[in-house]
């Protein structure tokens, strides 16, 4: 099997030109590697089928949604938005802030819709994914990408070590962004009730979400 194809695209602001390969790889129905502002991640186009390919690859259950990663707040037609969520979108993104919002219109295929109706959301301060994504025709999927046991790459060798491990050929196209300095996960907060509540904190701390909705919940 053809091993996975590696695009150095280190010490540069990704230009339409250099990131066109990549969107014709995806528009395809090809896989990826890249980095964001935490780890590298894996994914593909928002598609029922692209969904699938990411979801066998990395193993995923049922009850694990993959994240998306969108241009912005409009890109996400079909979701509800609660005026909490609006307002902490309008301050933290692009950021380390992922947003679980509701679809109740099933806009967004199974396997990033959660059996509840939500979908986890964020906007990337990534200079490569934010320039990628103008490229591409629906939101790009995410997941760390990491061998089941291990930790979620920081480099492109490792996320190709990653992709090998997992059994990816030539579907799979590593883009390299450089090494990526240590950082924690996003912060996920869950706009789907009455109320946000905060089910994971990362490197964004709840005392500063705290500064824009004071009476915000941790679970």
């Amino acid at each position: 099997m053809t091993r996975p194809t590696l695009l150095d695209l280190r010490g540069t602001l990704p230009t339409p030109p250099e990131l066109a390969p990549v969107a014709d790889h995806l528009r395809g129905g090809g896989l990826l590697a890249y980095p964001t502002e935490t780890v590298y991640g894996f994914g593909g186009l928002c598609t029922p089928a692209e969904v699938e390919r990411v979801r066998d690859l990395k193993r995923r259950t049922v009850d694990r949604p993959l994240l998306v990663l969108v241009r912005d707040a409009e890109a996400t037609a079909g979701l509800r938005w609660s005026d909490d969520a609006r307002e902490l979108a309008s301050i933290f993104w692009p950021g380390a802030l992922t947003l679980i919002l509701s679809d109740p219109e099933r806009a967004f295929p199974e396997g990033v819709r959660s059996a509840e109706g939500g979908v986890a959301v964020r906007v990337s301060p990534h200079p490569l994914v934010a320039a990628l994504l103008e490229l591409l025709p629906t939101p790009l999927t995410s997941t760390s990408a990491n061998a089941h046991g291990e930790a979620p790459a920081r480099s492109a060798e490792e996320a190709l070590h990653a992709a090998v491990t997992l059994g990816a050929g030539e579907e799979m196209l590593v883009v390299d962004g450089g090494h990526l300095p240590p950082s924690g996960p996003s912060t996920i907060v869950d706009c789907t009730g009455p109320a946000p509540v905060v089910i994971r904190e990362g490197t964004l701390p709840v005392s500063r979400l705290r500064c824009a909705l004071p009476a915000l919940h941790a679970r």
